[in-house]
């Protein structure tokens, strides 16, 4: 692989998740984003009560993204054998830890009613 495209990236996680499940996730987090960002416009400010229960969501996210990879792939946690994979395992668990804070907000936001 000489070039970094986002073709070739599609490519590869089209072949590490499955083109179904790929494109299923894509579609997921499109919707929370938007979601979120409808929240955002429509609400004009953040609840901070809402925000602590999304912080609080993110150590959860971040273990069930590493377990969902772990259980998708076909990698364990032996298989870690060097710094890039360390690296790439602490970026999934921040990416899942991000997305659940950003998903509990926003389902907080849609779900409850107005609190004080």
């Amino acid at each position: 692989m000489k070039e970094l495209t986002v073709g070739t990236l599609i490519a590869v996680f089209e072949e590490i998740f499955g083109r179904g499940l790929f494109w299923a996730m894509v579609v997921a987090a499109l919707v929370v984003t938007a979601a979120y960002l409808y929240v955002l416009i429509r609400d004009r400010a953040m609840s901070m009560r809402k925000f602590l229960w999304a912080q609080l969501s993110m150590p959860i996210g971040a273990v069930a993204a590493v377990l969902f990879v772990q259980a998708v792939t076909s990698s364990h946690f032996r298989d870690i054998g060097g710094p890039v994979d360390v690296i790439v395992l602490l970026g999934v668990a921040v990416m899942g830890a991000v997305g659940a804070a950003i998903l509990v907000y926003t389902a907080q936001s849609l779900f409850r009613r107005k609190s004080a």
